[in-house]
């Protein structure tokens, strides 16, 4: 029996990496579509079973090369997202809205089983942010081109290969005071990147008449909660500083000038909001998958690198415990 094919844009990233793995572990084809197949085919290549695998190189926006990849695909997954908008098309409309839509429409063209696009949680509330506004935008357009469609949103993703936790314990590791921001009160439900790609995995192979699913990890923490246990994992003590919304503000406009910004102001309005579900759509929870893996477990994996000797600071390398074993 010919392997299903799953059509994958994004799939160079965190989720991808995850993704590639379950889905060729379980005798899923997948084709994978990059922009640089030089600098990343390799990457994607490492994480697939042998032989279930195709990558091509391509921009997302050629209609017509992107095209073709559908007639052979029997569902597509679309991971493709940015936090800030760069000049030469990356931006929010093009990459949330505009390109989600064309995906949808082919979908329809071609006639495909499955559509599973993942968005963002917390997005309804944020209209005064134009990363969420074209978020919605961008599922609106989905669902109105191709009702065989499931939209994912997870609330922040983490694993050992995230821009969230290494960046953070990075940040942690060489400043002394770390800010605030909205007293660090904002709230989320962090999911692991191997319960997200389980839940993308169970829609493909199973079927899913769910249109908009919330995804989120078994526990609530605070922003300023999250930082305590990172913090705690790295053995390092730092004083968290409210800060007020005026110099919070003032701060944004200066990190976002940074080539990779540390902060937008886009960002800054976006964490007035909980990363937490809404109540109006099923969670994952809701139709039987609910997450395992807890945050501070998991984190617990690969803080190591970010304490004082890195790898032999774990207990395993512990002088004292060398000494005992002697």
């Amino acid at each position: 029996m010919k392997a299903k094919n799953c059509l994958i844009f994004g799939g160079s990233g965190q989720i991808g990496s995850f993704l590639i793995r379950k889905l060729t572990k379980n005798n899923l084809r997948v084709t994978v579509v990059t922009r640089n197949i030089h600098q990343k085919g390799l990457k994607i290549k490492t994480q697939a079973n042998a032989g279930y695998i195709d990558i091509v190189e391509a921009n997302i926006f050629d209609e017509k090369k992107i095209e073709k990849l559908f007639a052979e695909a029997d569902y597509c997954i679309n991971l493709v997202g940015i936090l800030y908008e760069k000049k030469r098309g990356n931006t929010f409309k093009n990459i949330h809205t505009i390109f989600p839509t064309l995906i949808a429409k082919l979908c329809r063209k071609f006639d495909l089983e499955h559509f599973v696009h993942v968005s963002a949680l917390g997005i309804n509330e944020a209209i005064d942010s134009k990363y969420a506004v074209s978020k919605l935008e961008g599922e609106k357009n989905i669902l109105g081109n191709f009702p065989k469609s499931t939209i994912l949103r997870p609330s922040v993703v983490f694993s050992n290969s995230d821009n969230f936790t290494t960046q953070f314990m990075t940040l942690l590791n060489r400043l002394p005071i770390f800010p605030l921001y909205y007293s660090g009160k904002t709230k989320f439900m962090p999911i692991h990147c191997s319960d997200l790609t389980n839940i993308i995995y169970n829609i493909i192979s199973k079927g899913s008449d769910t249109q908009i699913i919330e995804c989120v990890g078994p526990e609530i923490l605070t922003f300023k909660e999250i930082l305590q246990i990172l913090l705690n994992l790295i053995n390092k003590k730092r004083l968290l500083l409210p800060f007020p919304l005026v110099v919070a503000r003032l701060s944004a406009k200066f990190f976002q000038l940074l080539p990779k910004p540390l902060l937008t102001e886009d960002q800054l309005r976006l964490l007035k909001y909980h990363n937490i579900p809404s109540g109006n759509y099923k969670t994952n929870l809701d139709i039987g998958l609910p997450s395992k893996l807890y945050f501070k477990d998991e984190v617990k994996k690969y803080s190591y690198m970010w304490r004082d000797g890195g790898e032999f600071s774990t207990e395993k390398y512990n002088f004292e415990n060398i000494k005992k074993k002697n």
